[in-house]
């Protein structure tokens, strides 16, 4: 049996959280369907839990994917400082379309042009793109030592989720970057995901990709016992990682004593760990599905999930029109608090397909426009 692990050393399990996460957050913002009286039974409180690890599974993938990336181009490279700043530029270019995206879905549910405050209202998008600006300057400085990198990132990642619940306090301006709490854009409105505690999760994920980025991919006809132990250094840190939080996770009267009165939920530290040990248990199941059944990464529910999560970004913007916009949003139109258990099921899958539909348009148009884009660009020869 050979490991499922491409000679480009891509890292499947981590399409697979993204592409379940797309699933699980498409069927979170469909709850708005069901009738409100629904949302006192065992099954609405059963999922609001898992939904809460749709947030935390993308924005952990986002430092991977980012340290990774940097790391690898760091190594991969003769001249280091070159290939570094080119590849910096690369992830500031998409870093900025990842800004763009989060301003033009605040624009399109906001009155932004009357009231630009709007664009100071922080989502997952932009606490994703502010917490990559953040984090690019150290991963491009220690990209060439990723053993130094992943300590750095796990003590970022430590000292903001210590933080967060002192962060509920912080008046001003900076609220705005430190607290959900409502009445900072408006009387009912305020940050969504700031980036105390969320921003964590991308220091976390920067360290899992920073150990992974110092691995040599496995080359076809590995064994799958010669891909785990060459390995051994990813699930090393894995079960450091697992470790922390199921520790802190355990202690949480510890923890939640431990601060002035804040909101458990949101910032307690205790309360993020147990966010992110239960992501990286699906990281886990999904890299070793992914080493022990290497067929699984070509099988057709992978390409599914895959597409999903390889394009994420497009996916949360598709769905959102497709359920809430008040001229494409036919799901609520038809549905909104309409729905009992029997037929939310068969709506929401219908939401998933039209969303994949979108993004299979999508991902067909998106490269002719670039190239169309980058040609009007270029100079015409003299």
């Amino acid at each position: 049996m050979t490991s499922a692990v491409s000679a480009s050393g891509r890292i499947h399990a981590f399409d697979w959280l993204r592409g379940v996460a797309v699933v699980v957050m498409i069927q979170t913002h469909s709850l708005v369907l069901l009738k409100p009286e629904l949302s006192r039974d065992a099954l609405f409180s059963w999922l609001v839990r898992i939904d809460g690890l749709v947030a935390p599974s993308f924005i952990f993938s986002a430092g991977f994917a980012l340290a990774l990336v940097q790391v690898r181009s760091a190594r991969s490279s003769k001249d280091v400082k070159a290939q570094r700043r080119a590849q910096a530029l690369k992830t500031l270019k998409r870093i900025g379309e990842v800004l763009l995206v989060a301003s033009v879905v605040n624009t399109v549910w906001f009155p932004t042009w009357r009231e630009p405050k709007w664009l100071l209202r922080i989502d997952i998008l932009h606490c994703i793109g502010l917490s990559l600006l953040l984090v690019l300057p150290l991963l491009v400085g220690l990209a060439s030592r990723p053993q130094l990198l992943r300590w750095v990132m796990l003590g970022l990642a430590g000292l903001v989720f210590a933080l967060s619940p002192l962060a509920e306090h912080v008046d001003g301006v900076w609220a705005i970057f430190a607290t959900r709490k409502v009445g900072l854009i408006d009387a009912t409105h305020g940050t969504t995901f700031p980036l105390f505690p969320w921003s964590g999760y991308v220091f976390l994920g920067a360290s899992f990709g920073a150990t992974v980025g110092m691995l040599q991919p496995s080359s076809a006809g590995t064994s799958v016992g010669a891909t785990l132990r060459a390995e051994a250094p990813l699930w090393r840190w894995w079960a450091l990682l697992w470790g922390v939080g199921a520790a802190l996770w355990a202690t949480d009267g510890f923890w939640r004593e431990a601060y002035p009165p804040h909101d458990f939920w949101a910032n307690n530290p205790a309360n993020a760990a147990q966010r992110w040990a239960l992501v990286l248990s699906l990281v886990a199941l999904f890299r070793l599905i992914e080493v022990t059944r290497p067929a699984s990464t070509t099988s057709r529910l992978a390409r599914l999930v895959g597409t999903f999560g390889a394009s994420s970004l497009s996916a949360y913007v598709f769905h959102e029109m497709l359920l809430y916009q008040r001229h494409v949003g036919v799901f609520t139109k038809l549905f909104r608090e309409r729905c009992d258990w029997g037929t939310y099921w068969p709506v929401l899958a219908a939401l998933v397909a039209a969303t994949w539909g979108c993004v299979q348009a999508w991902d067909r148009i998106d490269p002719r426009l670039r190239a169309w884009l980058a040609k009007k660009r270029t100079p015409a020869p003299a």
